[in-house]
């Protein structure tokens, strides 16, 4: 019998239906996940760049401050400027003397350079009522410090709608007279050093996380179904109590008249109680038993997939256990050692309550600098320069994650 093809559409029209098809899925597909999409861009994302941006917002200043910066367009440094930039001046501090964006615009920049906030203020209170011949000489005359040139390159540099100033500082980093970068002043320059006061503390503690949470997810893994579910739910434990009622908790068990010290001296341990609370081994201990779930889940569901025979394969071959746990076994596991190493690191490097009520003032992380500067100082451009010199440093992390983890999966393939 013979097929009848003359209704059949060409091939060119199936592969428009196709795409249309295609088209109208993924259409679809986007208008169900849109709300979550807006919701998530609205609640999460819109506010974290938006306080990202406070890091380079140079508009406080700007808003006072930009004819100042206009008049000192083409002035090449070196000296004080000439008559009009000290003309745009006094008219700027007389028309905002006594105003909140001079104090707020003076307070940023006596962040730049010491002493000029006060220096704006007294200037403004002396101004004459009546325009003097000259400006210049007036000014030099209420205050001579308007002869540094230095006080002029930082109102020249106020005239952009971004600054670099808080995020040099938040690398110890500041710009001269001239905008050349330089090393901040030693008592100025401590973010480094708390950057990497950070990173050590939480690769001490995801080090020992992993020590202490490779056998116990070993353990859960081996264990029978209903041995498990016990062993699990004392692993989850920590998530049913409140982060700070487990800190807190700390500092009883730890200090000198603690549970501790008393279970050490009764041991024979030592002989005296120790200092085991408002030090760095404080902060050490309480984040270990905070963060240690963290590594142990990754970590079990990575082993509980992991066949048993093929221990019993590498045993029937000759090889001791040892050998067959380093060559078999540990391998099998890296993906979750990654991933709990990657998870407990991140989460440890933003820790603030813990380091805050455990540790001493050598042990607080950068998380705490982003709080001070947050609620008692109230200067959110530093604190978002260092929440974003934190966000960069955890990307970067992740980034070499990602970057391993694709290498290894290449090798496999």
């Amino acid at each position: 019998m013979e097929t009848r093809t003359e209704h059949s559409p060409p091939a060119s029209e199936l592969k428009s239906r196709l795409r249309r098809s295609g088209q109208r899925n993924r259409l679809v597909a986007f208008l169900l996940i849109a709300p979550l999409f807006l919701f998530l861009l609205a609640v999460f994302a819109s506010p974290i760049a938006e306080l990202l941006l406070r890091s380079v917002d140079n508009s406080d200043v700007r808003q006072v401050f930009a004819p100042v910066s206009a008049a000192l367009k083409d002035w090449p440094g070196g000296e004080a400027p000439g008559e009009p930039a000290f003309a745009a001046l006094a008219e700027v501090l007389s028309r905002f003397a006594g105003t909140p964006e001079l104090a707020t615009a003076s307070k940023q920049l006596n962040q730049e350079l010491v002493g000029f906030r006060s220096l704006l203020y007294s200037t403004a209170r002396k101004l004459p009522a009546q325009p003097p011949p000259s400006w210049r000489a007036a000014l030099l005359a209420l205050d001579e410090r308007w002869g540094d040139p230095a006080h002029w390159a930082v109102l020249a540099r106020a005239g952009g709608g971004l600054t670099p100033f808080y995020v040099l500082a938040a690398v110890d980093l500041r710009q001269d007279a001239d905008g050349h970068l330089m090393r901040q002043s030693p008592d100025k320059a401590i973010y480094v050093e708390v950057l990497g006061r950070t990173f050590w503390m939480s690769l001490v503690v995801t080090l020992v996380c992993l020590v202490l949470g490779y056998p116990l997810a070993y353990l859960l893994a081996a264990l029978p179904p209903r041995a498990r579910n016990l062993v699990m739910v004392l692993v989850l434990l920590p998530f049913y109590t409140s982060l700070l009622v487990r800190t807190a908790a700390w500092v009883v068990l730890l200090q000198k008249e603690g549970v501790v010290n008393d279970a050490l001296i009764w041991m024979g341990l030592v002989d005296t109680p120790q200092q085991l609370v408002f030090n760095r081994m404080g902060v050490y201990v309480a984040m270990v038993h905070i963060l240690l779930p963290y590594m142990v889940l990754p970590l079990y569901s990575v082993m509980k997939s992991i066949d048993p025979v093929t221990l019993r394969a590498a045993a029937s071959l000759g090889a001791n256990p040892l050998h067959a746990f380093l060559r078999i076994y540990l391998p099998q596991t890296l993906p979750g050692i990654g991933a709990g190493g990657l998870l407990v690191f991140i989460l440890a490097i933003g820790y603030y309550i813990t380091p805050a009520l455990l540790g001493g003032p050598k042990d607080q992380m950068i998380s705490y600098f982003v709080a001070y500067y947050t609620n008692t100082v109230i200067d959110w451009g530093m604190a978002a320069a260092l929440g974003l010199l934190l966000l960069l440093t955890t990307l970067m992390l992740y980034g070499v994650y990602a970057r391993l983890v694709g290498i290894e999966k290449m090798k496999l393939g």
